[in-house]
């Protein structure tokens, strides 16, 4: 069995951390009078700088520890919170995540560069001191004056396994340190005999008696990082109630202990004889073990392969079904049944579990409008919608980078300057709106703003000077604004930090289509522009519908199928040359799949037409035979077959044959593009 690598859970950790700090500080642009935010930032940077030095991110700790210090003045009022210092704590967290990724790399002077701006943001030099502060002065150099001093007795003990899974003791007591003058005692009394001494585990406890001018907050802001898993006990001295993290049971007895003076912490300490107080190890065992069953982590790769060892069960289900169709023995059907209902659960289970809301994905956006509103001195609000809509973790993998694109272009391009809103009417403040929903076996990502709109004539412009589209082309609305995701195809005037090269647009086109999905446009001149992408909801498994063509077998995506209907050879004879159906007074456009595949096969008597849909588009799709639905393992296509717009994949059948996977959007847009000739010709 693997065990897991500390600093890799640390770095996952650490990872999360630093976007609740993002969050944070984010919210707290809006409200920068709001102490519970600044709180809130406050804990994040103490636990990651705290954790960090725990696990020996020396270089994350001592940078944190400046950007702490300076929220801590704000906590305590001496600084007010600007956007000055949250645009410098920003600035710094992304260097944090830096030397998180990379401790041992050389960052340069990036560190000493933000540390001045964030000295600038707070107006005084304690920000950028390298050290910390026992006793906070004032912004103009003066000592602040004296608090109340006040005694505590901390006795705490860690799980026997801390130390294996990166937890250094040492660092909390420098930590109790840095709050003020204490003496530490170390009780032994718990350690085994050295033939029965595993040198991985931890049996040390520690007594500690503090003077600090800090309240029982900034105790417990020390240990908040392994305050789950520990035992935990501080009693203010003076005789007032004690306050107690987990229950401490007091027993008349002597150990040997450790005294160590404040003064020195970096000394080895002296061990010598003193009474102790040896700590029960029972209570926190119950509770610790209850929030563990609550989440567990799992890493992604293990997801992937299971999902792998499902799919290639799904085909051997496939293969066991189809034999025991053929036979006449009645147990192995029912056995079949069985395992086909089994593994028709187990699929679900698994894709429930590959799904994640695009709430994960929208986060991501605060931080980037955020920093482009500042760059283009543009007022921009960002508005989400169906956070909670669930995709597979690919697909929201892969559309981090074509959405960041969308919406840059949207700012750049789309939203006018504050004072061009004005003129026109409109509000100071542009809106971008990212939404999704579901619709079928889809999810559908907008981007919308409230800007200018899409100038149609400088695309056509710029389409007919780089050669896209002859002069005076006739091309729909449609057609016109799908030109702007041509490689290299911009419209802007000069190349900017935002846009201008001609390369963000082809990329979200060419992912999108990886994905499998379509883009829409709608642009309104002067009300803004909505591109919207239509996504399959899981790249994994898929429910199909198996048909024949000829000699060949093909699965049309169920989501997709809205019903069959039979195409009689009257009927088929009769609308030669027009190619529609009439389907409850509505006319439907449909395709020959054997004149489109050339198959050189002469159809079928009883002919079927499966009606499929994208949005409120329909085309019918004629095949020779339905055989039935099926659950499909989806199978990347070869580098060969890339460019084979009507199938979006394969997939292996039980009697081991491959079966291509019908590309639903090509083929309705295909049936479209069939009838608007049609009209245009008759």
């Amino acid at each position: 069995m693997s065990t897991l690598d500390p600093v890799a859970v640390f770095r996952t950790e650490a990872a999360e951390c630093l976007e609740a700090i993002e969050a944070g500080l984010l919210d707290l642009t809006h409200q920068l009078d709001n102490k519970d935010l600044v709180d809130a930032v406050f804990r994040g940077l103490h636990t990651l700088k705290g954790s960090g030095a725990m696990f020996g991110f020396e270089a994350l700790a001592a940078f944190t520890h400046h950007c702490e210090t300076a929220f801590d003045r704000v906590r305590k009022g001496e600084v007010a919170a600007t956007s000055e210092l949250v645009a410098a704590v920003l600035a710094a967290q992304d260097h944090m995540r830096a030397l998180v990724d990379q401790p041992d790399a050389d960052h340069g002077d990036t560190g000493h560069k933000l540390l001045a701006q964030l000295q600038a943001a707070v107006g005084g030099k304690q920000a950028a001191a390298a050290a910390p502060a026992a006793v906070p002065t004032t912004a103009a150099g003066r000592e602040a004056p004296a608090k109340k001093k006040n005694s505590w007795r901390i006795r705490f003990s860690l799980p026997a396994n801390s130390m294996a899974n990166g937890t250094n003791p040492l660092g909390l007591l420098d930590e109790l340190r840095d709050l003020g003058e204490c003496t530490v005692r170390a009780n032994s009394s718990a350690i085994p005999p050295l033939d029965a001494l595993a040198p991985t585990e931890l049996h040390i406890s520690w007594d500690v008696t503090l003077t600090s001018e800090q309240d029982r907050s900034a105790i417990d802001d020390v240990f908040i990082f392994v305050l789950d898993d520990m035992e935990l006990s501080v009693e203010e001295i003076g005789g007032q109630a004690a306050a107690t993290a987990a229950p401490v049971e007091e027993k008349a007895a002597t150990a040997p202990v450790a005294a160590v003076s404040a003064a020195s912490p970096t000394s080895v300490p002296e061990f010598r004889p003193v009474e102790a107080v040896p700590a029960k190890r029972e209570a926190p065992a119950a509770i610790s073990q209850a929030k563990a069953a609550e989440n567990v982590r799992v890493p992604a790769e293990r997801l992937d392969e299971l999902m792998d060892r499902v799919g290639e069960l799904v085909i051997a289900q496939s293969r066991l079904s189809q034999l025991a169709s053929a036979s006449a023995d009645i147990a192995l059907r029912s056995v079949s049944e069985e395992i086909e209902r089994l593994s028709g659960e187990l699929r679900d289970t698994m894709m429930v579990l590959r799904m994640v809301p695009v709430a994960t994905l929208f986060s991501r956006f605060r931080r980037l409008i955020h920093d482009l509103a500042r760059e283009t001195g543009k007022v921009i609000e960002l508005v989400t919608e169906g956070e909670s809509t669930e995709v597979d973790k690919t697909v929201i993998e892969r559309l981090a980078d074509p959405l960041v694109h969308l919406v840059r272009n949207s700012i750049d391009h789309g939203l006018e300057t504050p004072a061009d809103r004005l003129a026109s009417g409109k509000t100071e403040a542009g809106t971008v709106t990212l939404s999704a929903r579901q619709a079928g076996g889809e999810v559908i990502i907008s981007i919308k703003d409230d800007g200018r709109g899409i100038n149609r004539e400088r695309v056509r412009a710029k389409a007919e000077s780089s050669g896209l589209i002859q002069p005076g082309q006739p091309l729909s609305d449609s057609e016109l604004l799908q030109l702007i995701f041509a490689p290299g195809f911009s419209t802007a005037a000069a190349i900017t930090n935002l846009s201008g090269r001609g390369v963000g647009m082809d990329v979200v086109k060419k992912t999108v289509e990886a994905l499998r999905g379509a883009i829409d446009i709608v642009s309104l001149p002067g009300q803004g522009s909505e591109v919207s992408l239509r996504i399959p909801l899981t790249l994994a498994i898929i429910d199909g519908l198996l048909v024949r063509v000829g000699s060949g077998r093909y699965v049309i995506p169920l989501s997709a199928v809205e019903e069959c209907l039979e195409l009689s050879l009257e009927e088929d004879l009769r609308s030669r040359g027009r190619s529609f159906i009439s389907l409850r007074d509505s006319l439907v456009p449909f395709l020959r799949l054997r004149d489109l595949f050339r198959t050189g096969t002469k159809p079928d008597v009883h002919q079927k037409v499966v009606v499929i849909s994208t949005g409120t588009e329909r085309v019918g799709l004629v095949v020779d035979q339905i055989i039935g639905d099926h659950q499909t393992v989806i199978k990347s296509m070869s580098k060969l077959h890339n460019n084979v717009a009507t199938f979006s994949g394969a997939t292996i059948l039980g009697d081991g044959s491959v079966a291509l996977i019908l590309d639903v959007g090509h083929l309705v847009a295909a049936g479209q593009q069939q009838e608007a000739q049609l009209r245009v010709a008759g």
